[in-house]
């Protein structure tokens, strides 16, 4: 299904939209924590021989294997005192690693290219979340109201569709899965909503389908909309959607800390795939998700390993629909 995708080859021009990438960094306005970073980006040691660290996070499913690793004990075990700071998305948290507010960060893969092709030195430390792989059973899909005359996603084509973040990965992906289904995309006219309007603006019939995450996907499912295609799932049953990650410049200042956060957060990440229990429980700690809610949605899967075949499919879907010049060099950002 993806080989035309991942050999897509042939020299291309650097990506036009590099300027606005790196005009994040003067937008630098930044939750900071107590726990400041030193002037010069590095973590600060503590008494008793921890290391405080920074790490920008999202507050939603995804991240909750940090949380339960913050709790577990696994970061105190390897000398790290973590301090979560929420952001919006990944494009706030991307310049402030790179400019040592946060020593590491969360973010989806394919920001994480975007930022890579535009010269912010980044390197991925370790997965962060991926799909489940099962079509229709996955934390995040397109839905469209139960009497929509879209009955699969090749109806997608010529419709209007609600993302939470145009030229990203969740264009990309159903965008691909359109293709596969053998609809056109480009007739697909993309409208850019955060996550909590999208599923009323389905029922108000203000755009005709939406792509959503969990927990509002399970919301959209309680209000009778049907899911049309797990656009994760669709794309590549191993997608990597997200990864947790530093700046080139503190990996190598400081790899020890490095090496010591890739431990902890790789024993959460094992943590949180085992203990569905105990993810439901802690994302009732840093989430409005009422006992209901957290009960009935999907969760995803949380693997150590980055798929780097998935990445590279990311890499190439960016280039087929013009959100990159030119696929960038993944080994520069994967470890």
């Amino acid at each position: 299904m993806h080989g035309s995708t991942r050999g897509h080859a042939g020299t291309r021009r650097r990506i036009a939209g590099a300027v606005g990438v790196l005009g994040m960094l003067a937008a630098l306005t930044a939750c900071s924590g107590s726990d400041e970073p030193s002037d010069d980006g590095s973590a600060m040691s503590e008494d008793g021989g921890t290391t405080a660290v920074t790490v920008g996070v999202i507050p939603i499913v995804d991240v909750a294997p940090i949380y339960l690793g913050v709790d577990q004990g696994f970061f105190t075990d390897q000398g790290l005192d973590v301090t979560l700071e929420t952001a919006q998305g990944g494009a706030a948290i991307v310049p402030a690693v790179v400019s040592g507010q946060y020593q590491f960060g969360f973010s989806n893969s394919t920001s994480l290219l975007l930022a890579t092709s535009s010269d912010l030195a980044l390197q991925a430390v370790t997965a962060g979340v991926a799909t489940t792989g099962e079509e229709g059973a996955d934390f995040g899909g397109v839905v469209v109201p139960a009497d929509s005359d879209i009955e699969s996603v090749a109806d997608l084509a010529g419709k209007t569709v609600a993302v939470n973040t145009l030229n990203n990965i969740n264009t990309t992906t159903i965008n691909q899965a359109v293709r596969d289904a053998g609809g056109d995309p480009s007739t697909i006219t993309y409208t850019e909503l955060g996550f909590p309007d999208i599923v009323p603006a389905v029922a108000q019939g203000d755009v005709d389908a939406g792509q959503v995450v969990e927990p509002f996907l399970s919301a959209a499912e309680a209000q009778d909309m049907r899911q049309i295609v797990s656009n994760y799932a669709a794309a590549d049953p191993d997608l990597t959607i997200s990864m947790y990650f530093t700046s080139d410049q503190f990996a190598q200042e400081d790899p020890d800390t490095v090496e010591q956060f890739t431990a902890a957060m790789n024993e959460s990440l094992e943590y949180a795939d085992a203990h569905p229990d105990e993810v439901r429980e802690i994302l009732g700690t840093y989430t409005d998700m009422d006992a209901a809610t957290l009960d009935a949605l999907t969760l995803p899967r949380w693997p150590t390993e980055i798929d780097t075949d998935s990445i590279q499919l990311l890499a190439d879907l960016a280039v087929t629909d013009g959100v990159l010049d030119e696929a960038p060099d993944l080994d520069a950002l994967l470890p």
